[in-house]
């Protein structure tokens, strides 16, 4: 996921510097979404695993 994050960087970066404005806004905020819901994603992923861990049965 994390690596979508830096492509569409990298589209919005190419995007901005040949004046396509449109297109760099558009992928500067596809980046933002994806960024935001990985980290949702690990913060799950790590309340989870040390709920896991402290349970002992």
């Amino acid at each position: 996921m994390l690596s979508w994050v830096v492509t569409f960087l990298i589209v919005a970066l190419i995007a901005g510097i040949l004046g396509f404005g449109g297109i760099a806004g558009a992928s500067i905020e596809i980046a933002k979404a994806i960024f935001f819901i990985a980290v949702v994603l690990f913060l799950i992923s790590a309340v989870v695993g040390l709920a896991r861990g402290r349970s002992r049965a």
